[in-house]
Formats: structure tokens, sequence, C-alpha cells
């Protein structure tokens, strides 16, 4: 059930006397949908949990090489219609928490996104949209919807569709110790957490956050910067590579064809998914000079591909990979291949069974 709600709401904050989002009164568009008991409308603990970036998704890619917002989805609303949310229990521990996710994780991910800017009076300048929320327990979906002119978050890589996983608030205060010019640096943190919670929630937890430090509370000797440390959540889709295979002429019943893999997908892996053969009976084992296959261990060289074209959008090899083929400085052990590398996206052209060619 749908149902859309129109309202002028007050966020002033009386007890700090001051106004988070920079306005007295913000007229904000709601499409509020009902969640049923959480029984019914999230996955159970031992189901689907949402994903982390670094250590699943798309592991092995490395470090970006490419600007990650040319994967932003184009539409505010698929954005609002991806996100959900999943129950989450680490193995170990007997409390279940709610992280954010997406419906379609088979080709988008959620990618954390960190955002640090100076804290001003205008506040930190958001535009908040309920997506799910009206329960008891203030559990929800809440996404910007846009930014306050003026406001701290003004130009600041937060876009419209993300969700605030956390807000932080840095104090750096630097004091004059002695006449010798000795300056101490004093760091605070305080950090709300506001993922998965409904609108009000979301208002609620950061308005828990101390005021805003006055110049006149300082002592001449004393230097102040007060930072906001925002933690996002980004939905983007998962960079494709293109691969053209081509197969020896030996292999007649094979003909040339094109696939494409996610980054950070296994290309022997993959190409084995997609019917792909791949064991060169003409290979031999690197350790014993034999045939056989190793398994994906890295030493039969029955999955040794040639890369014509694309290379660089393949893992860089290890130690033991380069010595393997050095005579074929082309040549790439399809088990140790991560495409995608850097979270680049491009066509390659690839061999299958290059001693056959």
């Amino acid at each position: 059930m749908e149902r859309r709600i129109s309202y002028t709401h007050n966020i002033q904050i009386c007890k700090y006397q001051r106004v988070i989002f920079g306005v007295v009164s913000l007229h904000l568009f709601f499409v509020l949908y009902l969640l049923p008991p959480a029984c019914h409308c999230l996955s159970t603990p031992f189901g689907k949990t949402a994903k982390n970036v670094a250590t699943q998704i798309l592991q092995g890619t490395g470090e970006s090489m490419v600007d990650l917002n040319q994967y932003n989805l184009d539409s505010l609303s698929r954005i609002e219609q991806e996100w959900t949310a999943n129950m989450v229990q680490k193995v170990g521990e007997n409390e279940v928490g709610l992280r954010l996710g997406c419906k379609s994780d088979g080709e988008l991910y959620v990618d954390i996104v960190p955002v640090v800017f100076p804290r001003t009076q205008s506040g930190l300048g958001l535009e908040l949209v309920e997506l799910a929320g009206g329960r008891d327990d203030g559990l929800g979906i809440t996404v910007v919807s846009g930014l306050v002119e003026g406001g701290a978050a003004m130009e600041k890589d937060i876009l419209p569709g993300d969700s605030i996983s956390k807000v932080s608030v840095v104090r750096k205060q630097k004091s004059n110790l002695n006449k010798k010019q000795a300056v101490a640096e004093t760091i605070q943190e305080v950090s709300v957490s506001t993922e998965c919670l409904g609108y009000e929630a979301t208002v609620r937890a950061l308005q828990t956050l101390p005021p805003r430090t006055t110049s006149s509370s300082l002592s001449s000797s004393s230097s102040y910067d007060e930072f906001y440390s925002v933690l996002l959540k980004r939905l983007r889709r998962k960079p494709k590579v293109t691969i053209k295979l081509q197969y020896p002429p030996s292999q007649e019943d094979a003909e040339d064809e094109t696939i494409e893999l996610f980054a950070g997908e296994n290309l022997r892996q993959g190409m084995l998914i997609r019917g792909v053969k791949l064991n060169d009976p003409l290979a031999k084992r690197f350790d014993s000079k034999n045939g056989g296959n190793c398994g994906a261990g890295g030493l039969c060289r029955t999955c040794s591909v040639s890369v014509t074209s694309g290379i660089n959008l393949l893992n860089p090899q290890r130690l033991a990979e380069k010595q393997m083929l050095a005579d074929n400085p082309r040549w790439r052990l399809a088990c140790k291949a991560i495409v995608g590398f850097g979270m680049q996206e491009g066509e390659m052209t690839v061999r299958v069974n290059p001693r056959q060619w």
C-alpha cells in the first residue's frame, strides 16, 4: 500500500537554538511505504544479507583508477525503488542488525562514500525524503532528496538518492602551551548512526549531536576547527567488461563469441559458468611437467589464455604467474586473472587455448 503525504515540517531544535537543515520550515514530499511487521518485510538472518563492497562484491579489483560517479544511476525513481533493508547477523554474534542493500544486487552494488566538510552556522543543509517508515520502532529508509542553498553540504559530493549511514562532528582544538610555541592538539568526535531509520528517527538522531562551538567559548590561546564527517551509502551499477573470445581453428565445434563479466569476477570462473571450454590438453603442469588439471591452483597452465587486447583491464600478475608464463608476456592464467581491475570498464580480446593456435 502506498500513500503520499505533503506537509510542512518544522525542524528547528529548541534545545540548542539552531536549525539542523538550515531552514526553520521546510516543505517535504513523502512517498511513504507502510512496512508490515519486521518478520514479514525483511530477510532472515540466515538469508541474503547486504554485501560489503570491499570484501565481497568487487573483491580483487584493487583501488579505483576511475571516477566511480560514472557508475551512478541516472534515475532518482530507480534509486528509490532499489533501496531495501536486510537483516545481518555477524558470525559469532547473537545480535542482528539492519543494513541497507539493493534489490538488484546482481547488477548493482552499495558503495560507501565518506564526505568531510567544515561545520557552519547554517547547519548540514540536507533535504530528506522517507521511502519507508511509519513504524513504532523508528526503522525505515530515508534518503537525500536535495541540498539547501547556502548549507554546509552545498557543492559537496552528496547526491539525491544517497542514504546517510552515519554523521560525526569532529572538533580539533590547538592550544599554545608556552612561550616557546609548543602546541597541543585535541581531537574530539561525536557520532550518530542513521542507517535504516525513518525520517523522524533520523532527525532525532541528528539532534543529539552537540551544538556548534562559538568563538566566545574559546580562550585567546586556542584555535578551533569543526567538521562534519558524513558516511553515505550510494547505489551504483557494477562495471562491466566485454570479452571477445576467439577459439583456435582446431576447435571446429566452437565459434567465436562475446561475453560480459562484471568487475571483480575471476576470468576462469566467469568463462566456465558461461560454458567456455578452457582445459587445454597440450598444457603441462608447471610443477611436475605432466598433464592434469590443478583445479584453479595456478600450477597446471591448462586455463592459460592469450590476451591480444585490453590486458590492462586485468589485475597485475604475481611473481609465480610471471615465472610460469615468462616466455609469453601476453598470456595469463585465467584462474589468477580478475577482470575490471581498478573498477575499469572496457573491451578485451582473448584467445582460448593459445597453444593450439
